[in-house]
């Protein structure tokens, strides 16, 4: 039996999705599903979960937990990866604080900046263990890596565990249909190009029929500015300074750039609408949820799904099949973005088919879009150069060069930041605590 297993499993929410996806595919139906997380508690409540689901949907499929993860692992086809390691308490808690007592605030935390640094630092070495067990059980395993942060990620499976890797996020499939929407335009016909790197690839070309709409989007956006605070505007400013529209949210670019989280321009943050410590705001939310959630996925016994626009299920689908599907993934940049590093990772369209995932030769970037990617290639690759050589002055490099951190603190306080944290981080870090 062919088998699908997923690495951090006790996300239920998420394993739904991507899992009862899979249960709804019938080219999958004689694949072993297989569960594996840390947390005993969680994994069997997604356990339950999936058999509500297998039994509502008939799905053949079988869904097996396990609790020791080289089993899970042992002859699968793909593997599936939505692990947070560190979790929420202490460890995001920990990334937002810490900075905070130096005046330097974040919105999310989970890609590049502070938090998005030390998030790699913690989870590399996990991810290395995941590589040892991959190499012993399963060496042709498709890795699909969901855990953020998705680039460094996806970049050190790939290049440094030798594990054949494609990252995937949610920011691609939803960008355009979501722009459009918002802007009161209409979506159907809409043929668009993505490319750039994970949570700052952009749309570089969005047409209907042969028409360029990049003029009444802009037209669009720049009215809607000037009518008052929405949730989308530092996308919105970033597209009118640098003229493309960006995927990932305000949210999170707000704290990739150095021009809007600033201590000597406060005035900033309202007039933008940044929701600075979002990340932490949501995390609270979702736990004072889970109780409701957990009767509602857990305890129905008749529990429903409907395939999600996640992309899991649909690569699976297309290399069982042979039909192909076309998906935005996250690959190394063997001269696919031709003027970005080619020790990138880069998000780029793939087509997905019985041979793999193939991804699409791009060319050069506007020099203005590759020069803020490089930006966050810089931290990026310094983070994963850290996290290899187990070298503590590489950590001091990539928080320096980081583009919010290195415009709000002096070099002094960020040495003395990355110190505090690392010692903070204790268990978590221990190769370089």
């Amino acid at each position: 039996m062919n088998k699908i297993v997923f690495l951090g499993a006790g996300s239920t929410v998420f394993a739904k999705n991507v899992l009862g996806d899979c249960l709804l595919t019938p080219a999958i139906q004689d694949f072993e599903i297989a569960l594996f997380d840390i947390n005993a508690e969680r994994l069997k409540e997604s356990e339950v979960m999936l058999n509500n689901i297998r039994a509502t949907s008939g799905s053949k499929c079988d869904i097996k937990a396990y609790t020791d993860r080289k089993e899970a692992l042992r002859g699968a086809k793909y593997a599936i990866n939505a692990i947070q390691v560190g979790g929420y308490d202490p460890c995001t808690i920990t990334d937002f604080e810490i900075p905070k007592k130096y005046g330097l605030r974040q919105t999310i935390a989970d890609t590049v900046g502070i938090g998005g640094i030390f998030r790699n630092l913690r989870t590399i070495p996990v991810l290395e263990e995941f590589a040892a067990d991959i190499q012993e059980v399963c060496p042709d395993v498709l890795f699909l890596n969901y855990t953020n942060p998705m680039a460094a990620l996806t970049h050190y499976m790939s290049r440094h565990a030798g594990v054949k890797t494609v990252g995937l996020c949610h920011s691609v499939q939803v960008c355009v249909p979501h722009l459009l929407e918002s802007l009161g335009m209409d979506y159907e016909g809409v043929q668009s190009r993505i490319a750039g790197i994970n949570h700052m690839a952009w749309l570089l070309e969005v047409s209907r029929d042969g028409v360029d709409l990049y003029p009444e989007i802009k037209k669009r956006a720049l009215q809607k500015q000037r009518e008052g605070k929405h949730n989308d505007m530092v996308r919105f400013e970033l597209m009118n300074r640098f003229g493309y529209y960006v995927t990932e949210s305000s949210e999170h670019n707000a704290e990739y750039h150095p021009y809007f989280i600033k201590r000597n321009y406060p005035e900033l943050i309202e007039k933008l609408n940044i929701p600075l410590d979002e990340y932490p705001r949501r995390c609270v939310e979702q736990i004072e949820n889970w109780t409701r959630m957990r009767d509602e996925f857990v305890g129905n016994p008749h529990l429903e799904h409907q395939r999600s626009h996640e992309y899991a299920s649909y690569i699976i689908e297309a290399m069982e099949t042979n039909k192909p599907y076309t998906i935005g993934g996250n690959v190394l940049n063997t001269g696919l973005i031709t003027n970005l590093p080619n020790e990138a990772c880069v998000e780029v369209p793939c087509l997905v088919d019985g041979n793999g995932i193939s991804p699409t030769y791009i060319g050069d970037l506007p020099p203005q879009l590759a020069a803020l990617n490089r930006t966050n290639i810089n931290t990026q690759l310094l983070t994963i150069e850290a996290a290899v050589s187990r070298k503590r002055e590489h950590i001091y490099h990539a928080a320096m060069l980081d583009p919010h951190t290195a415009a709000e603190l002096s070099l002094d306080d960020i040495v003395a930041l990355c110190d505090e944290l690392i010692e903070a981080h204790g268990e978590w870090l221990p190769v370089f605590s």
